[in-house]
């Protein structure tokens, strides 16, 4: 199922409870995320989306120490992925995808990464 089809499970969740692995039958919005930060749940906020509300902010998987989480679609609109430090939830970096497909973040390693695959490197190689 693709990710934008898979039912939103709103039942809470704390940070042990993410899964290392990508979810393949729901996705775990952000606001069921006990410990969520504050920027976490703004992350949508500047982005279009279609209909009412908010964009869906969802958990995607761990990379090493990272929750990676994404804000908005997956292909084709405005979407930012997050990456926060579970260890530290006031630690974190964001890619912002573009609906061209081109993006852009820094990453920990203070690098400007143009590729989202050089981005999530740098995450694990943290």
């Amino acid at each position: 199922m693709k990710a934008d089809d898979r039912p939103v499970d709103p039942t809470p969740v704390s940070t042990a409870d993410l899964p290392p692995t990508p979810t393949r039958d729901r996705n775990i919005p952000a606001h069921a995320w006990r410990e969520a930060p504050a920027a976490l749940l703004a992350a949508a906020d500047d982005l279009a989306h279609d209909g009412p509300g908010q964009a869906l902010i969802a958990y995607k998987r761990r990379l090493g120490q990272w929750l990676l989480w994404r804000a908005g679609p997956a292909k084709g609109a405005d979407a930012r992925y997050v990456a926060i430090d579970a260890d530290d939830l006031d630690r974190s970096y964001t890619y912002r995808l573009f609906p061209d497909g081109s993006g852009t973040g820094i990453g920990p390693d203070g690098v400007t990464h143009d590729r989202f695959r050089a981005w999530k490197e740098a995450l694990r190689d943290a």
